[in-house]
């Protein structure tokens, strides 16, 4: 028995030993392209510097349109700079994956989390949900559940709806809602026999509908969710045939100089460490075991649409082809 206990704290010590080790190794400068709002990126980025003093953290943030031009632009010049992408949606970095830009993190862990969500090849990874439903305003007669009450004629000329042509948020509903075999482009073209009319962004939609503009519509979750709690006249709702998500994955380009420190920063997004503070800045977790912030419903409630990012990387410009035929561009 002495030297049982005697084993198990000496493979202890060895444990406690190799994660000190480890640690110590993460250092270096480290350089991350980001969407994340500036806020969210600088809370990100410093309890990671707290986790990880010896990394320096180089952050540079833009919308992801503007990031990945600039992103393109180096690859161009044979110079990329970043070690880590952070983004909107796991279409671009689908793409970026077939290009051969990415690095695979084998040994991140994944275990927890819904394998819909992750590359299965490990080149990159979800980091939360951002989904996308209906919006109204409490105003409205009609209270929708499902994506087909919205083609009812209480709701035909009151609808607003971001662009899939401006918004990375709106081209994944496009995608998720026009593959759903009980919507498809039908969908879409009972949409426009409603009198909608897709323009701008989130933004533009939320104020349209929570000015009363318009009592019905698509947005993503946290604009409703969290000016609901400020006294917006606002409901978000999960339909019930599911949500489409952004889900702001997280990669290491294959070009990294730093991919220790690199990978360091993934497996930290992916802890429950890092699936809290994104839960504390107002978004639901990716990870199902973190609690969602105030206004959201538990995440057993919510139900993710199908979604396959190399399809809809595939189909992108047909479907914004067809999306512009429905809508007159």
């Amino acid at each position: 028995m002495k030297k049982l206990m005697l084993a198990a704290v000496a493979a202890t010590v060895t444990a406690v030993a190799m994660a000190t080790s480890a640690y110590a190794d993460v250092s270096g400068k480290l350089v991350v392209y980001t969407s994340q709002p500036n806020k969210d990126a600088q809370a990100t980025v410093d309890a990671f510097a707290a986790k990880y003093p010896d990394v320096e953290v180089e952050w540079v943030r833009d919308g992801t349109t503007k990031m990945m031009a600039k992103l393109r632009a180096e690859f161009e010049a044979g110079a990329p700079q970043p070690d880590v992408l952070l983004i909107a949606d796991m279409v671009t970095m689908e793409g970026l994956k077939q290009e051969g830009r990415l690095m695979a993190h084998a040994d991140a862990d994944v275990s927890a989390y819904d394998p819909a969500i992750m590359d299965p090849d490990k080149h990159y990874f979800s980091t939360k949900l951002i989904t996308t439903g209906i919006v109204y305003n409490t105003n409205a007669p009609m209270k929708p559940t499902s994506y087909k009450d919205l083609l009812k004629p209480e709701a035909k000329g009151k609808i607003a709806m971001p662009s899939p042509l401006t918004s990375g948020a709106a081209t994944i509903h496009m995608a998720a809602l026009t593959s759903n075999p009980d919507l498809g482009w039908a969908y879409y073209e009972g949409l426009a026999d409603q009198g909608a009319n897709p323009k701008g962004g989130n933004g533009g939609t939320y104020k349209a509908i929570a000015g009363g503009e318009k009592l019905y519509g698509f947005v993503v979750d946290f604009l409703p969710i969290r000016n609901k709690l400020e006294g917006a006249p606002v409901e978000f709702v999960f339909p019930t045939e599911g949500v489409s998500a952004v889900t702001e994955p997280v990669a290491i380009l294959s070009t990294a100089k730093n991919p220790a420190a690199a990978k360091a920063f993934v497996d930290f997004l992916l802890s429950p460490e890092g699936q809290k503070l994104a839960a504390s800045q107002g978004y639901l977790a990716a990870h199902p075991a973190i609690d969602p912030p105030e206004g959201f419903p538990a995440r057993s409630e919510i139900k993710l649409m199908d979604f396959d990012p190399a399809d809809a990387l595939k189909n992108s410009t047909a479907n914004k082809m067809k999306f512009e035929d429905i809508f007159g561009g």
